[in-house]
C-alpha cells in the first residue's frame, strides 16, 4: 500500500502505507519523544494534527488499553520512519497498526522524517495532508485547498456530559477542554473527589458544585477562540484556587488580561528542559503546544513568570502574586522523569486545604 505526504507548498514525500485506508488533512508536527507513540496518539491535544514521529522505529513495545489518555485517536495521521509489526514488551496487547486500524488512523512510512522535521523547523507548522489511497497529486492538492483547519477543537473533544468521579478529601472541578487520563489519575493517587465539566458549562452549574478548587485541563487549538472558558475562569479565580496547565495555563493569562501567540513549530515531545525561578533546579519535561503565553503581558497583570524554557525561554509556568492561582506549560503528568514535576499536584491540593482552613 502506497502512502503519499503532500505539503501546501508542493513538497511531496513518497512511502508506504499502514494503518486504516484513508486520507486526511490537518496542521503537520513533529514530536521529538523516544517513547509514548501510544500516549501520543491518543492525546486530545493532537486533534486535528498530523504527527511526525522523530525517532525512528515506532511500535516496537506494542501497545496496551491501560496506556491510552483517552478512548479515541483525536490526531489526524502519523508519519514514521519504519514501523514495527512485530513488538516484543510483556504487556503488549497488539500492535500499533491493529489499533490504528481499528480507531480510524491512517499513516506513512519508509519516508525521511529528518527532512520532514527540518522543514517544519524551518518553515513552521504547515498544513498538509497524507493519504494511503489516493496518489493523484492534483487530487490531494485540490482537497488541501478546499480544507479549512479547525481552532477550537477544545469545543469538541471534550465530555460532553458532566461526570462525577467520587473522592473522600477535596472537591476539583475539572474543566475538561481535552483532559488527558493520567492528570485525572493524579487527582485521584490524592483522593481528590471531581467533577467533570464539559466546554460551555455555566458559572451557576459549576458554583452548585461547591468546588474547593479548579483545575483546567489541556485541550487542543487556538486559545482565542475559547472565550466561554476565559470568562468562566475570571469568575472562579476570584473565589477558588485556579490550576491551569497547557491549555489551561493560556486560558489563564487570557483571562487576568494577558496574550498569547502562535509559535513557529511548537513545543512537542519528553525531552524539553524547564528552569524553576523559585526553586533554582531545572526539570525535564512532556510538552505539546503550538502556542505560548507572552511574558509582558501577564507581568503587567499581576502574574509572576515561575518557570521558563530552556531552549527558548518561553514561558512554562505563572503565578497570581496575591489570588491562589497558578499554571504551567508543560504536563505534570506526563511522567518523563518520571515523577518529577507531579509535586504541581500536591502544591493545588496545599492551596486548597490552606483555603479551607481560612473559611
Amino acid at each position: 500500500m502506497e502512502g503519499i505526504i503532500y505539503f501546501e507548498d508542493g513538497t511531496l514525500y513518497r512511502g508506504k502505507g499502514f494503518g486504516r485506508v484513508g486520507t486526511a488533512v490537518g496542521e503537520m508536527v513533529f514530536n521529538t519523544a523516544i517513547t509514548g507513540y501510544q500516549e501520543i496518539l491518543t492525546d486530545p491535544s493532537y486533534a486535528g494534527q498530523i504527527i511526525t514521529l522523530t525517532y525512528p522505529l515506532i511500535g516496537n513495545y506494542g501497545v496496551n488499553i491501560n496506556e491510552n489518555e483517552s478512548e479515541s485517536i483525536f490526531a489526524r495521521g502519523v508519519i514514521v520512519r519504519s514501523i514495527s509489526k512485530h513488538p516484543s514488551n510483556y504487556m503488549s496487547e497488539s500492535t500499533l497498526e491493529d489499533m490504528m486500524q481499528r480507531l480510524g488512523l491512517p499513516g506513512v512510512s519508509d519516508v525521511d522524517t529528518r527532512s520532514i522535521t527540518r522543514k517544519i523547523r524551518n518553515e513552521g507548522a504547515l498544513k498538509g495532508v497524507i493519504s494511503t489511497e489516493i496518489s493523484d497529486v492534483k487530487g490531494l492538492e485540490q482537497l488541501l485547498t478546499a480544507t479549512t483547519l479547525k481552532e477550537d477543537w477544545m469545543k469538541v473533544v471534550g465530555i460532553q456530559k458532566k461526570c462525577h468521579l467520587p473522592g473522600e478529601s477535596f472537591r476539583v472541578a475539572l474543566l475538561d477542554l481535552g483532559v488527558k487520563e493520567n492528570m485525572i489519575r493524579e487527582l485521584q493517587k490524592r483522593q481528590c473527589d471531581i467533577m467533570m465539566f464539559p466546554y460551555g458549562t455555566s458559572l451557576e452549574e459549576i458554583r452548585a458544585y461547591e468546588p474547593d478548587g479548579l483545575l483546567v485541563s489541556n485541550g487542543p487549538g487556538n486559545p482565542e477562540t475559547a472565550t466561554e472558558g476565559i470568562a468562566l475562569i475570571q469568575q472562579l479565580m476570584k473565589e477558588i484556587p485556579v490550576f491551569g496547565i497547557c491549555m489551561g495555563h493560556q486560558l489563564l493569562a487570557h483571562a487576568v488580561g494577558g496574550k498569547t501567540y502562535k509559535m513557529k513549530y511548537g513545543h512537542r515531545g519528553g525531552n524539553h528542559g524547564v528552569y524553576d525561578i523559585e526553586q533554582d533546579r531545572a526539570y525535564i519535561t512532556s510538552q505539546n503546544h503550538g502556542f505560548a503565553v507572552d511574558a509582558d503581558s501577564v507581568k503587567a497583570k499581576d502574574m509572576i513568570i515561575t518557570h521558563t524554557n530552556l531552549n527558548d525561554q518561553t514561558v512554562e509556568g505563572m503565578k497570581h502574586k496575591e489570588l491562589p492561582v497558578f499554571s504551567v506549560q508543560f504536563h505534570p503528568e506526563g511522567a518523563p522523569g518520571p515523577t518529577d514535576t507531579a509535586h504541581l499536584f500536591d502544591r493545588f491540593v496545599n492551596v486548597m486545604k490552606e483555603r479551607s482552613q481560612c473559611h
